[in-house]
This record gives C-alpha cells, sequence and structure tokens, in this order.
C-alpha cells in the first residue's frame, strides 16, 4: 500500500485531476452532452495514463534538481524511495499504452495528440526550464492539449472550437505558472531553474507578463460564444469570471507579496472552472 502511494504521488495527482476534468469538459461540449460514456472512459483512461506516465518521467529526469529545492526533497524519487528504473520503466509503460489504447479504441487523431502532449512536456519543457524563461509557454501547450482531445474524442475532427479551448488553458496556465515561479522562487534559483523570476528577481516583467496574459484570458474566454458553440449567458457568465480572475492579478502585481501570489493561484482554478461549467452545458448549442 506505501508503495502504491507513492507511485500515486509520482504521477503528480493534482495536475491529473485538472487534466481529466477539462479532457472531460472537451468531451461534453463536443459531443454536446453525454453521447457515449463508453468512449468518453476510454478518453479519460488514455489521458489519465499518459499525464501519470509523462509526470513518473518529468520526476525521473529532474530527481537530482528536486533534491535541491525544499518543495520536492521529500518526493519519492529524490529521496530515495524508489529505484530511478522503475519510475522510468513504469512512466514509459503508461506512455505506450496510452497511445496504443487511443489509437485502436477512439482515434488516431486523439493518440497522436496526447502522445504530443507527452512529448512536449517531458522532452521540450522538462529541459527548457533549464535553459530559459520561456519554457512557461512550452509547459503550457501540454498543459492547453487536454480540452482538445476531449473535443476530438468526441467529433473525431479538429476544429475552430478545439483551438478555442486550446487557447483558454493556454492563457489561464501562464498566470498559474507566474505565481507559483515566485512563491518559490529561491527554491528555483537553488535548482537552476530559468524561471522568469529567478531571471528578472525585481519581477517587473514577469508582472506584466501576469497582467497581459490575464487579459488575454478573458478575450479568449469570450471566444466559444464568437464561434457559436455558446450563448449569452456563456458570454456573461465568461465575462464575469475573467474579470474576477483579473482583479487578483493586478493586486499580485501592485503588492508583489506571497500572499497575493496564492491569493492567485486560489481564484484561478474556481473561476476556470465556472467558465468550464457554462461551457460543459450539457447540451444545446446556444446555452
Amino acid at each position: 500500500m506505501k508503495n502504491i502511494r507513492l507511485y500515486w504521488g509520482l504521477a503528480k495527482p493534482r495536475i491529473l485531476s485538472l487534466v481529466l476534468v477539462t479532457t472531460t469538459f472537451g468531451f461534453l461540449l463536443g459531443a454536446r452532452g453525454f453521447d457515449s460514456a463508453i468512449r468518453l472512459c476510454l478518453t479519460l483512461l488514455g489521458v489519465a495514463c499518459s499525464t501519470g506516465g509523462a509526470a513518473m518521467l518529468n520526476n525521473y529526469l529532474e530527481r537530482d534538481l528536486d533534491g535541491k529545492m525544499l518543495r520536492s526533497r521529500d518526493r519519492a524519487l529524490p529521496a530515495g524511495l524508489i529505484k530511478p528504473h522503475r519510475a522510468l520503466t513504469l512512466g514509459v509503460g503508461l506512455v505506450l499504452f496510452r497511445v496504443l489504447l487511443l489509437a485502436w479504441k477512439v482515434s488516431l487523431l486523439i493518440g497522436f495528440l496526447v502522445l504530443l502532449a507527452g512529448f512536449l512536456y517531458v522532452l521540450v519543457y522538462t529541459p527548457l526550464k533549464r535553459i530559459t524563461w520561456v519554457n512557461a509557454s512550452f509547459g503550457a501547450i501540454p498543459g492547453a492539449i487536454p480540452p482538445m482531445a476531449g473535443w476530438v474524442a468526441a467529433t473525431d475532427r479538429l476544429d475552430p472550437c478545439a483551438w478555442v479551448l486550446f487557447a483558454i488553458l493556454f492563457a489561464w496556465q501562464h498566470s498559474h505558472f507566474y505565481a507559483i515561479a515566485w512563491i518559490f522562487r529561491g527554491d528555483y534559483r537553488a535548482a537552476g531553474f530559468k524561471m522568469l523570476s529567478v531571471v528578472d528577481p525585481s519581477g517587473k516583467r514577469m508582472f506584466r507578463h501576469t497582467i497581459a496574459f490575464s487579459i488575454l484570458l478573458l478575450a479568449v474566454s469570450l471566444l466559444p460564444s464568437v464561434v457559436g458553440v455558446t450563448g449569452r449567458p456563456y458570454c456573461w457568465g465568461a465575462l464575469l469570471s475573467g474579470t474576477l480572475m483579473l482583479v487578483p492579478a493586478i493586486r499580485f502585481e501592485r503588492e508583489q507579496e506571497l500572499a497575493d501570489a496564492r491569493r492567485l493561484l486560489k481564484a484561478r482554478p474556481i473561476s476556470s472552472t465556472a467558465v468550464a461549467s457554462y461551457n460543459a452545458g450539457y447540451l444545446p448549442a446556444r446555452l
């Protein structure tokens, strides 16, 4: 039981849960409701295996660096609780299993998308964290693919609506990343990660980016109504939610305190969930 908990921790369950929620909303919106329970379950199983496997591979590649940070040195790999080769084997196995499952039982397109997300997360974003501060933007790409994958699983096509869902999650993640980077900038500096909060210790550039992406998020959140997927109720809800997300970002830029960074972290998941709830109205194209 202890080993199960340790491996579960390597799968980063908090990230995994958010990925599954956004994938589900993408599927429900694309299907205009609960079209196929079996197809949805197969999609979620494949995405879960992919996300968990990629997280394990990320833990494997960064195990030495994680040992230098207070926030991560007690994780299973840097603490020596799990042998590195076991995490590597399980991670690769989960990723390969999900590719075969999604390509065989759902569609080749979603199999490709989820494979792309895993590739970008493990082999692009992970090494870029030690090279350049733009790693946050590259890391936001695989994080924004799940709702797109859900849409593709329901419709078997990659149309403008899928890209709108991608844009919403892509914009949201930046402020989320920047808040975390500000809170743990000392840890990231010790590990040699080139986060924007480390490259520019004053934080001025990071705060500007936080505001910019918060405004971008407000704009792209209105796009589902523009492309005709949702109607006025969603539009007003997205406008209100986006505004509420912008408020803590502005306060974070002005005060630059850890408490404000934490408020930004708490505000965004709540607000984005509200937006997603409007998105998944379950039924008519016009909510």
